[in-house]
C-alpha cells in the first residue's frame, strides 16, 4: 500500500476531527460541485427518448433557453417600435438587431407589480432585480432574504438531468450576497437573478477563465479531456469518504439531527447521480478553442467573453438552461469608451434633460449592440438538425426597471430572441395590455418540457400569442 504523505495524513486527521457542523458545511460545499461530461448529438436524442420530458425542436433537436438581464431600464421612447405586427420597425435602441429581426420578438404590455413599492418604501433596485425571473415580492431585510425559486431553476428541475450541468449562472458585474444594498435591501436581491429556492440564490461567476475551465476542464485543447477526467476521480473519492463518514456520523445524531442530515445527503446522492450520468456519456466535448485568460479590462470583451462561453455551452449540450446578469440594477457604471463619462444610474435619474435622455439612449443601445453581436453568432451556428442555434434557443432580453427615471415596473422592456424550435413566432412587435411577466415564462416553460406547472409567481396564466 502506497505510504500516504504529510499532507494526506493531516487532512484525513483534519476530516476526522471535524465538528458536526463543519461537517455540513463542507458537504454543502460538496453538493455545489459541477458535474463534468458534454452529450454528444448523436446521444442527445437517445437520451430525449429515453427518459421523456424534454421538449425538442419539430426536427428532434433541444430547445435552449436562457435570460439575459440590463439594468436601470431603459428611455420608452427610443425602446418601443412606433406599430404593431410583423411590419414593425426596430426602435432606435434596437437598431443593433436588425440582422436578426426576423427571429426578434419585441414583447410589450409585461409588468412586475411585485416590484413597486407598496407598503416597502424605496428599494426598486432591489426589487426589479430580485423579481424579475421569480415574479415574487421580496422580504425587506438585509439578513433575512426571502424571494421565490426563480423560472430558470424552475426549468432546470425537470430537465437539467439531461445535460452535464442544469444551469448555468453567469454575469458581468462583480458579486455581493451579504449585507444591505438598496434602502434595506440584502445584496443578494441585487447580485442575483437565480434562485433554487426562497433563501438561496445561484451566485453568478464572472470571471470567463472559471466559467470556462468548470464547463471543459482546465489545460489546452487536447488537454482538457484528461484534466476532467482526473476531477471527477477526484469529486468521486470525496463523495466516498463524505458518504462513508456520514453513515458512522448517523449512529450518534439524535433524530432531529439525523433528518437535517438526510436532506443533506439528498443533495450528495443527487450529486453522485450526475456523476454516473457524466461517467456514462463518456469524455467531455472539447470545444478545441483557447481557454479565457480571466476578465478583461475592457467591459465590452468581459460581455462579449461570456456571451462566446454561453453559445459553446448550448452548442455542446452542456446545458440547455442559463442566465446573465450584465450588471446589477442600479448600477453606475460610466461609458468613457462611447462618449458617456458619467454614471449610468444617475443618468437614469435625468427629470427630462434632454442631454441626459440622449446619453442614456446611448448606453441603452450599446448593451442592444453586444446583445446583437451574440444574436449574430447564434444565428451562425448550426445545431444537430441543421437549423440554427438561435432559431432553437427561446432568449429573453429585458429588465425589471421600465422608466428608470421613475421606477416603474410595468411594461417592462422585454424581447424574446429565437424561435424556440419553431414553437413561438418571432419577428413581431406584440403588445399585451398589462399582463404579468410570468405569464411569458409560463408558456416558455410549457415549451421546455416542464409538466404540472399551474401557476409561476404572480403569474394569471399562460400568455398568449407569441
Amino acid at each position: 500500500m502506497k505510504k500516504k504523505s504529510a499532507a494526506e495524513t493531516y487532512a484525513s486527521q483534519r476530516f476526522a476531527s471535524l465538528s458536526r457542523r463543519h461537517f455540513l458545511r463542507g458537504l454543502g460545499a460538496c453538493v455545489a460541485l459541477p458535474a463534468f461530461a458534454s452529450l454528444l448529438p448523436t446521444k442527445i436524442l437517445a437520451a430525449a427518448a429515453k427518459e421523456g420530458g424534454l421538449a425538442t425542436s419539430a426536427t428532434g433537436a433541444p430547445l435552449r433557453t436562457a435570460f439575459v438581464y440590463f439594468p436601470n431600464g431603459a428611455i420608452p421612447a427610443a425602446w418601443w417600435p412606433a406599430t404593431e405586427g410583423s411590419d414593425f420597425q426596430l426602435s432606435r435602441t434596437l437598431q443593433p438587431l436588425a440582422s436578426n429581426r426576423k427571429l426578434v420578438q419585441v414583447i410589450g404590455g409585461l409588468d412586475h407589480l411585485n416590484a413597486t413599492a407598496g407598503m416597502d418604501g424605496g428599494g426598486d433596485h432591489a426589487r426589479a432585480n430580485g423579481t424579475f425571473l421569480t415574479g415574487v415580492r421580496m422580504k425587506k431585510s438585509a439578513t433575512d432574504i426571502h424571494a421565490g425559486i426563480s423560472i430558470d431553476q424552475t426549468i432546470a428541475r425537470q430537465i437539467g438531468h439531461l445535460t452535464p450541468f442544469p444551469s448555468l449562472e453567469l454575469t458581468c458585474d462583480a458579486g455581493r450576497n451579504t449585507g444591505a444594498c438598496d434602502s434595506g435591501y440584502s445584496c443578494a436581491y441585487q447580485y442575483n437573478l437565480a434562485w433554487s429556492s426562497p433563501t438561496t440564490p445561484m451566485t453568478p461567476e464572472a470571471n470567463p477563465r472559471q466559467v470556462f475551465e468548470r464547463l471543459f476542464g482546465a489545460g489546452t485543447p487536447g488537454e482538457r479531456t484528461a484534466s476532467v477526467q482526473r476531477r471527477r476521480a477526484e469529486e468521486r473519492s470525496i463523495l466516498d469518504f463524505v458518504l462513508q463518514d456520514a453513515q458512522a456520523m448517523q449512529q450518534r445524531l439524535g433524530g432531529r439531527d439525523r433528518d437535517k442530515l438526510d436532506q443533506y445527503l439528498t443533495g450528495v446522492r443527487e450529486l453522485e447521480t450526475r456523476i454516473q450520468r457524466a461517467e456514462q456519456r463518456g469524455d467531455v466535448k472539447d470545444p478545441m478553442i483557447s481557454t479565457p485568460a480571466g476578465v478583461p479590462a475592457n467591459h465590452a470583451e468581459h460581455i462579449q467573453l461570456m456571451y462566446d462561453i454561453l453559445l459553446v455551452a448550448f452548442q455542446t449540450d452542456s446545458t440547455r438552461v442559463a442566465t446573465m446578469l450584465l450588471a446589477h440594477d442600479g448600477s453606475n457604471r460610466s461609458f468613457a469608451d462611447i462618449g458617456v463619462p458619467e454614471g449610468h444610474h444617475d443618468l437614469s435619474h435625468h427629470e427630462g434633460n434632454p442631454e441626459k435622455i440622449e446619453k442614456i439612449t446611448e448606453i441603452d443601445q450599446w448593451y442592444v449592440q453586444q446583445f446583437g453581436k451574440f444574436l449574430d453568432k447564434m444565428s451562425a451556428t448550426k445545431d444537430v438538425d441543421g437549423n440554427s442555434l438561435l432559431h432553437n434557443s427561446m432568449i429573453v432580453y429585458g429588465g425589471g426597471n421600465a422608466d428608470g427615471n421613475r421606477h416603474t415596473h410595468v411594461n417592462l422592456p422585454i424581447l424574446l430572441a429565437g424561435a424556440g424550435g419553431g414553437t413561438v413566432t418571432p419577428g413581431r412587435f406584440v403588445t399585451h395590455g398589462g399582463k404579468p411577466a410570468t405569464n411569458l415564462f409560463l408558456s416558455m416553460a410549457d415549451r421546455m418540457g416542464v409538466k404540472n406547472l399551474e401557476r409561476f409567481g404572480d403569474s394569471s396564466g399562460r400568455l398568449a400569442n407569441i
